[in-house]
C-alpha cells in the first residue's frame, strides 16, 4: 500500500509500505476513506520533536472495515467507522471513567500511521464506532474531524466547563480552537471570544458561534479580554496551541475560580508556581479522550446539526501529502484532508 512517511524535518514522502494484517485477535484492518494532517504532526515536521528514522504519519481516520480479528464482537466487514487517535479497550477502570486516551492498554495510532490506504486498528471494539449506515460523501470530512480535532475541541470546552451563562475565550485559531468554538456554542455558552489575527479563521470562528474577536496576543490580548469582561476575565478558557505564551495567556485570561481546558500539545511549558497559586484557576486537559464523545458527535454530524468539516480548507490526494504539510506549515491552510 501507499503511505506518508516522515524521513527528516520537512521531508515527507509517500512511498510503499507493508499492507497491514491482523496481528492480535482484537485488531481490525480498515480501508482508509479519508485522513488528514494534524497540527501536532507539524511538531516533528518542523524539527521541534525528534524524528527517529523514517516514521509513518497520521492518526486521524475514517474508513471501511476490511477484516476483523477472531475476538472482535461489535464490528463486521463493510461497516463505515470513525476511530480515536488512541486505541483503547473502553472497558478498563480508566476508560469507564471517561479517559480512554489514558486507557491501561492504550496504543497511539500515530505509531501505526493512518495517512495511508489501509490501517491496522488495535483494540477495535473499544476504539472504532460505526456510523448508522454508509455516509453521504459530503459527511465524510465532518466524520473525519470527529476522529481528533472535533473531539479534542469538545474535550477542551468540557474541561473548561463551558456552558450557559459563561464567557468562553479561545487561545489558538487553528482547527482545534475553531472547533472548540463550535463545541462551546453547542454547550450553550453565551459569549465566545477568539484570539485571532487571520481574517479567514475569524470568519469561520464567527460562523461557528464566536461573538468577539481579539487580535492582540500575550499580555496585550489578556488586557483586551479583560476590557470586554469588566476587568474579570473569562469563566472558561480553551488553550489549543501548546506553547509557553499560549498557556500563560490562557491562565491570565481566566477569572479567579474559572477553568482552563488545555489541549495544545505542550512544548517548553513551565508554569510559575506563585502566579499559578494566586491565580485561583482550575487547570484540566491533556490528550483528549475522543472515544468518550464519538457516539454523540457522530449523531450530531449524522443529523447535520453541526458541520465541523468546514475546517478542512485544502483537499489533496494522498500522493500530494508533502504539499499538505507545507501548506499548513506556511499557514496557507487551516487543515489538509487527504484522500487515499
Amino acid at each position: 500500500m501507499r503511505g506518508a512517511v516522515l524521513h527528516a524535518p520537512g521531508d515527507v514522502r509517500v512511498e510503499d509500505r507493508d499492507d497491514p494484517v491482523i496481528v492480535e485477535p482484537t485488531d481490525a484492518v480498515i480501508r482508509v476513506a479519508a485522513a488528514c494532517v494534524c497540527g501536532s504532526d507539524l511538531w516533528p515536521y518542523r524539527g521541534v520533536e525528534p524524528v527517529n528514522g523514517p516514521a509513518p504519519m497520521g492518526h486521524e481516520y475514517v474508513g471501511l472495515v476490511e477484516e476483523v480479528g477472531g475476538e472482535v464482537r461489535t464490528l463486521r466487514p463493510g461497516q463505515f467507522v470513525v476511530g480515536s487517535f488512541f486505541a483503547s479497550d473502553n472497558t478498563c477502570e480508566i476508560c469507564r471513567a471517561g479517559y480512554q486516551s489514558r486507557c491501561v492498554r492504550a496504543v497511539p495510532i500515530g505509531a501505526i500511521g493512518t495517512q495511508a490506504q489501509y490501517a491496522r486498528i488495535p483494540l477495535a471494539d473499544g476504539t472504532l464506532v460505526a456510523t448508522p449506515a454508509m455516509p453521504d460523501a459530503d459527511l465524510i470530512p465532518s466524520l473525519l474531524a470527529a476522529s481528533d480535532v472535533l473531539g479534542t475541541g469538545w474535550f477542551a470546552a468540557v474541561a473548561a466547563e463551558a456552558g450557559p451563562g459563561k464567557t468562553v475565550a479561545v487561545v489558538g485559531d487553528g482547527a482545534v480552537g475553531l472547533l472548540g468554538v463550535l463545541a462551546a456554542r453547542q454547550l450553550g455558552a453565551g459569549r465566545i471570544v477568539v484570539f485571532s489575527r487571520h481574517a479567514d479563521r475569524q470568519r469561520l470562528a464567527a460562523e461557528y458561534g464566536a461573538t468577539d474577536i481579539v487580535t492582540e496576543r500575550g499580555d496585550e490580548g489578556v488586557a483586551r479580554l479583560k476590557e470586554l469582561t469588566g476587568g474579570l476575565g473569562a469563566h472558561s478558557v480553551i488553550e489549543a496551541v501548546g506553547t509557553q505564551e499560549s498557556m500563560m495567556q490562557a491562565i491570565r485570561a481566566t477569572r479567579p475560580g474559572g477553568h482552563v481546558g488545555y489541549v495544545g500539545v505542550a512544548h517548553g511549558v513551565q508554569l510559575p508556581g506563585m502566579e499559578l497559586f494566586f491565580s485561583g484557576v482550575h487547570l484540566h486537559g491533556g490528550p483528549a479522550p475522543v472515544r468518550r464523545f464519538l457516539p454523540e458527535l457522530i449523531e450530531l454530524i449524522w443529523n447535520r446539526t453541526i458541520d465541523p468539516g468546514k475546517v478542512f480548507d485544502l483537499t489533496l490526494p494522498l500522493e500530494q501529502a508533502a504539499e499538505g504539510y507545507r501548506a499548513m506549515d506556511e499557514r496557507r491552510a487551516v487543515k489538509t484532508l487527504l484522500t487515499p
